[in-house]
């Protein structure tokens, strides 16, 4: 943890050193890439749930049923 700890430490000097444009645009840049990160885990979780649709393993009712299936 103290690696990580000092890793990350670093790259907040390296990036307060940069010039406010060049942080703006680091800034910029690490957003897009948030972004496209969050897309690609989208497209993995849709085509898991419906390859499991496709298989039958997914159920369907209300949100009562569901919390009585969880209680049996």
């Amino acid at each position: 943890m103290l690696n990580h700890s000092s890793t990350f430490q670093q790259a907040l000097e390296a990036v307060e050193a940069l010039s406010l444009g060049d942080q703006e645009a680091l800034l910029d840049l690490l957003r897009k890439r948030l972004a496209d990160q969050r897309r690609k885990a989208l497209v993995k979780e849709i085509t898991e749930v419906r390859q499991e649709y496709s298989q039958g393993q997914v159920k369907f009712g209300s949100v009562s049923g569901f919390l009585a299936e969880l209680d049996s």
